[in-house]
């Protein structure tokens, strides 16, 4: 009679007991939630868009919205989120075209984008401020 199989040790996948957690890794996980928070943006600029056709009464609301303290967070956030994610397709761009593989490269070009997203992001909704002339 044949006896019942043992079971077989098996190496389990790597996991986070493994990996350490590493800039490129975090980045290319907000890369990610970043591109699904634009999803919820456009909708906001779609909710825009869709009040200045509708007349003025509609879009003094969007705007109410807009200039409240939450509203201007969104559009900080929204902001932020667009540049990181478009900076984070320019280093995939960077690394499909065969550059920026080397361990230095890829911090590099990850700190790069991080930081350069936060400094565009402030320095965009400063020259904002500037051009309508101050806080309203």
């Amino acid at each position: 009679m044949a006896s019942p199989k043992a079971r077989v040790a098996r190496p389990l996948s790597p996991h986070l007991q493994i990996y350490r957690p590493m800039l490129t890794m975090t980045m290319s996980i907000v890369h990610r939630i970043t591109g699904a928070a634009l999803y919820f943006g456009t909708l906001l600029v779609a909710w825009w868009l869709i009040a200045a056709a509708a007349g003025p009464n509609a879009f003094a609301a969007v705007q109410g919205f807009a200039d409240s303290l939450i509203g201007r967070l969104i559009l900080f956030g929204f902001t932020w989120a667009l540049l990181h994610h478009l900076l984070g397709g320019v280093r995939h761009l960077i690394w499909d075209a065969g550059y920026g593989f080397g361990p230095r490269e890829r911090e590099f070009l990850t700190l790069a984008g991080l930081i350069a997203s936060v400094g565009l992001t402030v320095l965009i909704w400063i020259l904002g401020y500037l051009a309508l002339g101050g806080a309203r």
